[in-house]
This record gives structure tokens, C-alpha cells and sequence, in this order.
């Protein structure tokens, strides 16, 4: 039996979708990359996130309080509070920040996204949740539309150069995004089709999200009475009545 047809919804099908988007453009970085609040650096999916980025010249872990999913104690890893303000020494110290599923946690996110772009030399990976239960036990504070992290790229001197998010049905949202600064040297390797969010508010993506749950009682059965006649409907509920 394969296992993947029967994946938990709300955590494992985001997941695995933002690990493909990820597997998708992490060849293109040859520098030094850093996962920011990355715990043991696992996708969730037998990998490391470190494998992904097989061109990097060095990556680097940060955590912050074990409790937390946090600190492991491993060789080069580094300690850090994304609400306090950035260490010197880490300003500018990444070609590359990747930051997954963290920001939710953190009550002082805008500071939190200003670390993060403050470490990098150019480019942001973050993937953040849109539309997910309430979950964890330390922590569990914001949801981030695409607009939002568009806005937060820019308060902070990146330009949004890719903003896409999971489209199954019936299952939680993650949104994928990735900033830059040096906008015309990634000009062919992004889409920047956010840019100045036309793309983010044009009505043929305005949907995004719309499948994420179950609708209500009431309109699925007003969809039904629309396929199969109210009459007939009405028949069925009557026979399966006690």
C-alpha cells in the first residue's frame, strides 16, 4: 500500500508540497546558506535540508531554546532569538536565509522577518503558514496571506521575486515565498510576478484558499440539490429518514 495516499492534511501535505517548491529552485545557490530556527534541519520527508541545497559553499544551522524545538547542541550551530536584535556578527554573514514554518511561533514576527533579512547578503526562503489549525504547545500566533509576506520583503529592502502557495483540496495552506536584493541578477530564475502584488489581487488567483476546507453543511447540499434536483433530494432524505 502506497503510504502517501493517506497523508495527514493539516501538517504532512503542506509539507511535502513546500519541500518540492523548495527542491525546485535550491540548485540555483552556491553560497552560504543558513536555516534559521531549523531544529534537527529535517523536511519531514527522510531528507535533510542541507541535501537540498547541494551547491551551497557552507550552510549553517540556527535554534533557539531546546524546549522548543530548538538548540541541539550540534558541531557549527548557532544560538539565536529572532526577537531580540541581530548579533553583529550575523549581519550580512548568508548568501542565502531559509527559514520554514517558524514566524507562526514568534510573537515579535516583524522583528523576526527583519533578522532574516538582515542575515542575508540577497535572498529570503521563507514558507509560512496561510491557513492551518491551531497548533504546538510553545507558541502559536499569526498566519501570513501572500500579500502580507510580499509587504514584509519590501519593508525590509528585498523585492518578492516568487510568492505561490498549495493548492489542495481540504487541507492546511502553506505560503512559499522567496526575496531578494539584487533583483536583475534573478530576473530569469523567478517569475516576479508579485511585483507591486498586481498578481496577488488579480481576480483568476483570487481563490487561493478556497479549497483548503470543507464548505458548510448547508452549501454542499445546495450543491447537491443543484446536480441531482431538489425533488430527488428531497425523496432521499425522506428514505433515509427513520
Amino acid at each position: 500500500m502506497n503510504s502517501r495516499l493517506f497523508v495527514d492534511p493539516v501538517h504532512r501535505v503542506p509539507r511535502l508540497w513546500s519541500n518540492r517548491e523548495l527542491a525546485r529552485i535550491a540548485h540555483l545557490f552556491d553560497g552560504d546558506v543558513v536555516n534559521v530556527s531549523a531544529w534537527r534541519d529535517e523536511d519531514k520527508d527522510k531528507r535533510r535540508y542541507r541535501d537540498y541545497f547541494k551547491k551551497a559553499r557552507s550552510y549553517a544551522l540556527t535554534n533557539f531554546r531546546a524546549e522548543m524545538r530548538g538548540f541541539q547542541g550540534a558541531e557549527g550551530e548557532i544560538f539565536l532569538d529572532l526577537e531580540q536584535a541581530l548579533p553583529t556578527e550575523l549581519g550580512g554573514a548568508f548568501d542565502v536565509v531559509f527559514n520554514h514554518t517558524t514566524l507562526e511561533h514568534v510573537y515579535e514576527f516583524r522583528q523576526a522577518f527583519a533578522n532574516l533579512c538582515a542575515m542575508s547578503r540577497d535572498v529570503v526562503i521563507a514558507v509560512v503558514p496561510w491557513l492551518q489549525p491551531y497548533h504546538s504547545d510553545y507558541g502559536d500566533y499569526w498566519r501570513f496571506s501572500p500579500l502580507a509576506v510580499a509587504r514584509l520583503f519590501e519593508e525590509n529592502g528585498l523585492t518578492p521575486a516568487r510568492i505561490v502557495w498549495n493548492r489542495n483540496k481540504n487541507t492546511s495552506v502553506y505560503v512559499f515565498a522567496v526575496g531578494v536584493r539584487d533583483a536583475e541578477r534573478w530576473r530569469e530564475a523567478f517569475e516576479f510576478d508579485c511585483s507591486e502584488h498586481a498578481e496577488l489581487l488579480n481576480p483568476n488567483r483570487s481563490d487561493a484558499g478556497s479549497g483548503a476546507f470543507p464548505p458548510p453543511l448547508a452549501a454542499r447540499l445546495r450543491t447537491a440539490a443543484g446536480a441531482v434536483g431538489l425533488g430527488r433530494l428531497r425523496r432521499a432524505f425522506m428514505r433515509s429518514a427513520p
